[in-house]
Parts: structure tokens; sequence; C-alpha cells
């Protein structure tokens, strides 16, 4: 199975920005783990601050891979852009946070992403990331 992840702004900086909300450890180490853990699975990645490069590599690996996990940061809550980019392509998405966004700002509690995802995975820091896997691999 082929599955990509692909993250938004400022998730680069996750394990060094409000450690309290995103945790200590960083994605690199984070995306370690995860290739030993499924190793048998094809797991790519692809993290970009800028929404149109979020937008291409949608439209590229939603006709490439068997499915995408997507956490497009503060976007999910402000593109409709990106929620058509996922509505265009035929692999599923399942959105990804690492905080639970229901509990936090108003503005957050809502995603214009998740109509268009296959699902939503929110509140399990980074493990949610590992559990939107394990969606496509059962």
């Amino acid at each position: 199975m082929k599955l990509i992840i692909i993250n938004g702004p400022n998730l680069n900086l996750v394990g060094i920005r409000e450690k309290d909300i995103y945790g200590e450890k960083n994605f690199t180490a984070y995306l370690a783990e995860l290739l030993m853990r499924f190793e048998h699975t094809d797991l790519e990645y692809f993290q970009s601050n800028i929404e149109g490069e979020i937008i291409n590599k949608l439209q590229q690996a939603g006709f490439d891979c068997d499915g995408i996990i997507l956490n497009a940061g503060g976007y999910s809550h402000t593109s409709v852009a990106i929620a058509d980019a996922v509505r265009a392509i035929p692999v599923p998405v399942v959105e990804v946070h690492i905080s639970n966004i229901f509990g936090r700002e108003d503005y957050r509690k809502v995603s214009l992403l998740a109509p268009a995802c296959k699902g939503i995975i929110s509140g399990f820091g980074l493990d949610s990331y590992r559990l939107a896997i394990e969606s496509f691999l059962k």
C-alpha cells in the first residue's frame, strides 16, 4: 500500500513551537518511527507552508497512491481551494490534527476539509498520524 502524509504550514516546527499543544517530539523523529513501524507500507512525506504547493501535491499524489493523510494546519479552517482539491482526486483522504481542534479557539472548530475527507482524527498528538495509517491498513 502506498500512502503519503502531507503536512501544511508550521508543522515543520512541531517539537519547537507551542510544546504544550503540539508536544516536544519533532515530526522528523516521529516520521522515522512511523517508517519503522509500517516498514511494509510505502510511506512518503511532504510538507509545505504554501497553499498552492499543498494543492499541487494533492493533485499529483491523488492519482498515484492508495491514500493520503492530510494535516493542512491552519488551512483546514480557511482553504476552500484545498477542500476542492481533495474532492477532485479519487483516493481517500484522512484529515489529521495533532491537537483537539474542537477544544480550542472557535475558529479552529470548523474544518472546511472534513466534509471532503473519508474521516478526521484529532487530538491524539502525533499518534493521530499512526491512527490514520492504521485506518487505511484495516
